[in-house]
């Protein structure tokens, strides 16, 4: 069994060593370059000292990195070197705050920390620590003397990428991959999205987050160009993919969204034919306004989890969307899915519940921080406590999260079909709605949107078409920008406080 990348890295790098494999903001590291500097970084990995501290479970694995990098040139080659057997990786967010970051350091004990920032948190608690620092782009060590050293290894399977997801607590959790379950995703991805003639692709998310690291891993093993930014700025974005001509973009809604605005005016980019989403829903505006940005790309959505992997797929072909665009799509392939009541037994169609998994591609658990509330694996399958429904022909619904269930005057309210019936309202660009305490309602529901500035009594009108009258929002505000997360997705928690606060982030629309 090869591993995720190293065998397609060697490859690469013989046939193509000149070929771009990572450009970010102009700056270039080629697949010949990228090998080399890899294995030097493998070296120096292998005769590292092992921390004598580590308390968790790693079978296989000699040295364990942790990356806190933000999007840096060496961050390709710093990873391969990390996934490289016997070595397994821990990809840490450098903006998370400082306390989680901590709790993370204290909790791996890794035996390095690879950083571009000598003097950020991650490396201040890592040195607090005793845990050794080592910034890249300033190495110690020589990256280009390994021309005829061994090969990266490229036959092994056991943990190789340690991530983390947000959980209720302070403590991100810490799941973990094995390389066979990235390669068996890697192998059927490049079927699925057609990537066997290597199209150059743009993600200009965090790379610490695993849409974009995920992407960039899928580009290095089919042998594309990939290319990102240092910080988010979609201009430059759009004047990447417009330079370059990149064939493909891998991005969240939010994230297209802004490109779309900044090249308002500008040529269509015909030359785009891929364009795949995922993150958060698409809606019939987002849908039209890449059609109008990229005329000729297939728009394709997938809806997964870090544990489980891909679940469904969906391609919005074509100029007409030909099924309700508030599905997520069918079953990825491989891929089993089924909707189950509180008692796990299978609900049929067009009836909710919780949307279970059987795959081959789901994490093999938690290293921490598993409190049975989100993923959890039974006979029925896995699951991630998505609620949704999936009708005669397949095509998934997703309702949302068990957790963000609204009751208003004693009824079910789940925000995600608030939001996609104010996202298909002509103007409306993009929509938050939650819940505040309430006196009569035990929990009223406030929407905020943003986009052309609608009165409340369009909004609510346009809501009653597609709603229950109780799921109509009594409160609409209207956002300017929306406040990000480092993953690209609207950050939930500051736009409630703003509403909450009298923040002028929100303006109150009243009729």
């Amino acid at each position: 069994m090869s591993m995720p990348i190293h065998a397609q890295l060697l490859r690469h790098a013989t046939e193509t060593p000149d070929k771009p494999a990572l450009v970010i903001n102009g700056h270039s590291l080629s697949y010949g370059e990228l090998y080399v500097r890899a294995k030097a970084i493998y070296r120096f990995l292998q005769d590292l000292p092992r921390s004598n501290r580590r308390t968790l479970d790693l079978p296989g694995v000699e040295t364990l990195a942790a990356l806190s990098l933000s999007n840096h040139i060496g961050f390709a080659e710093y990873f391969a070197a990390a996934t490289a057997f016997p070595n397994a990786c821990a990809v840490i967010d450098p903006i998370m705050p400082a306390e989680r970051i901590e709790r993370i350091i204290e909790r791996l004990t890794p035996d390095v920390l690879i950083v571009d920032d000598d003097a950020g948190p991650s490396a201040e608690i890592a040195r607090r620590f005793g845990i050794p620092v080592v910034t890249a782009g300033a190495e110690a060590f020589d990256l280009a003397a390994a021309g005829g050293e061994a090969e990266l290894p490229a036959d092994a399977d056991k943990i190789f990428l340690i991530g983390f997801t947000s959980g209720t607590t302070a403590e991100p959790k810490a799941y973990y991959r094995s390389r066979e379950q990235w390669r068996w995703s890697l192998d059927r991805g490049r079927v699925v999205f057609e990537l066997e003639d290597a199209p150059s692709t743009m993600c200009p998310g965090a790379l610490a987050h695993g849409l974009a690291l995920y992407a960039l891993v899928e580009a290095l093993d089919a042998g594309a160009t990939f290319h990102s930014v240092r910080k988010w700025d979609p201009g430059v974005v759009a004047r990447t993919l417009c330079s370059w001509q990149v064939e493909r973009l891998v991005a969240v809604p939010t994230h297209i969204a802004g490109i779309a605005r900044a090249w308002a005016g500008e040529p269509a980019l015909t030359f785009l034919r891929d364009v795949l989403t995922a993150g958060a829903k698409l809606d019939r505006n987002g849908v039209e306004s890449m059609r109008r940005l990229f005329p000729k790309a297939r728009i394709r959505e997938y809806y997964g989890a870090s544990e489980i992997g891909f679940m469904t797929v969906s391609t919005l072909a074509g100029g007409e969307i030909d099924f309700p665009i508030d599905r997520v799509g069918q079953a990825y392939p491989g891929v089993e899915i089924s909707i189950r009541d509180p008692d796990e037994n299978n609900v049929g169609t067009d009836v909710p519940g919780t949307i279970f998994v059987r795959s081959d591609l789901i994490a093999d658990g938690y290293l921490w921080g598993d409190d049975g509330q989100a993923f959890r694996v039974t006979e029925a399958g896995a699951t991630v406590g998505d609620l949704g429904e999936l009708d005669a022909n397949g095509m998934l619904r997703v309702i949302g999260r068990a957790g963000g269930m609204m009751i208003s005057g004693g009824n079910n309210v789940y925000p995600a079909e608030v939001e996609s019936a104010l996202k298909a309202c002509p103007g409306v660009e993009d929509a938050v709605v939650f819940a505040l305490p309430d006196a009569y309602f035990g929990q009223r529901i406030v929407a905020v949107v943003s986009g052309e500035t609608v009165g409340p009594k369009i909004l609510a009108d346009h809501c009653a078409q597609m709603l229950g009258k109780y799921k109509i929002p009594k409160q609409f505000y209207h956002i300017r920008s929306w406040p990000m997360t480092s993953s690209g997705k609207i950050s939930r928690g500051q736009v409630e406080r703003a509403v909450v606060s009298g923040d002028d982030l929100v303006l109150r629309l009243s009729a």
